[in-house]
């Protein structure tokens, strides 16, 4: 079977997936169902502590499509921020949008593929949540700067949104109200990450703060190239962290319009949202000396709650 690749800069492509781990790679056979699975679901347990500890929660029969998810997500986005050279990435993500483009044709090559051809076909997944995902790591590698908090929710429209519409998706709903609230949800954890991790992603040249609240609060590239945590920068982070809560508090009532076990699922991943915004504001919005983490003890309350839950849900049943 030939994938048509003729646009694709190979020369990039093949330098690409050097720096990326082998495992990556497009294997030299296809792998059965069962061997793509197992792929998916090493590659969760292996890649991501906190997901694979949300998983807990998950209703057994919803995590392989879970992990197929995660897995392409997973693949995705290193494709386009752990090789560190455009053009490779560039290449790279053109080559795994030709792959999902074959894997709604029916033919897969890949493990991550052959797995989420299986979810796509129990889950009556679309294309365009996955595609939308491509698009925002695209836009990474070419933009770095958004003027206004529009501008960046339009980002996270693409590059966190669908992430929350494929656990929908795969969970059996279709509905735009959930859709809807999901958005709240999805963007909300993305801009937390993006405030815990505004020095981080100032080495990667990427500044998420919109250009248009920086002026307006007084805060230019320079203090945050110099890690000045300066009056007018707590103020700008202040009123970035409340703007985030309350997209969290908006996104709220999906909790309670999802299957008990999902709900859970949900109610931790929003709950570590606000303790993300609270550690950056028990640093006094200071995020650029350190960046603001969940204290492992909060992490066990917050993991401890979530199984309270779950043995609360069984017990009901």
């Amino acid at each position: 079977m030939t994938i048509q690749t003729t646009s694709i800069d190979v020369a990039a492509l093949e330098a690409g997936w050097k720096k990326l781990p082998a495992l990556y790679r497009m294997p030299a056979q296809v792998p059965t169902l069962e061997e793509a699975q197992l792929f998916c679901r090493r590659l969760t347990e292996s890649h991501y502590e906190n997901f694979h500890v949300a998983s807990w929660f998950l209703p057994e029969r919803l995590r392989p499509h879970f992990q197929s998810i995660y897995a392409y997500c997973r693949i995705s986005d290193d494709l386009g921020d752990e090789v560190g050279d455009t053009q490779q990435s560039l290449a790279l993500l053109d080559f795994w949008g030709a792959e999902l483009d074959a894997c709604y044709r029916g033919e897969m090559r890949h493990p991550v593929f052959v797995a989420l051809a299986e979810t796509i076909r129990r889950c009556e997944i679309p294309k365009e949540p996955f595609a939308n995902l491509l698009i925002a790591f695209r836009q990474d590698q070419t933009v770095q700067r958004y003027e206004t908090m529009q501008d960046v929710l339009g980002y996270c429209q693409n590059s966190a949104n669908p992430v929350g519409h494929l656990v929908l998706y795969a969970s059996g709903y279709r509905d735009p109200e959930r859709f809807a609230l999901s958005d709240f949800t999805c963007t909300a954890l993305q801009l937390a990450n993006f405030w815990q991790d505004v020095s981080v992603d100032f080495q990667k040249n990427r500044i998420y703060l919109p250009q248009a609240d920086m002026r307006r609060f007084g805060v230019s590239e320079e203090q945050i190239r110099e890690r000045r945590c300066t009056t007018e920068f707590r103020a700008l982070m202040q009123y970035e962290v409340e703007y985030t809560r309350d997209l969290l508090r908006k996104g709220m009532p999906l909790i309670g319009r999802l299957d008990a076990e999902l709900a859970i699922d949900i109610d931790l991943f929003s709950r570590g949202g606000m303790e993300i915004l609270r550690a950056i504001e028990r640093q006094h919005y200071d995020v650029l000396r350190a960046r603001p983490a969940i204290s492992k003890p909060r992490k066990l309350g917050l993991l401890l709650l979530a199984l309270a839950k779950k043995m609360t849900t069984r017990r009901a049943e």
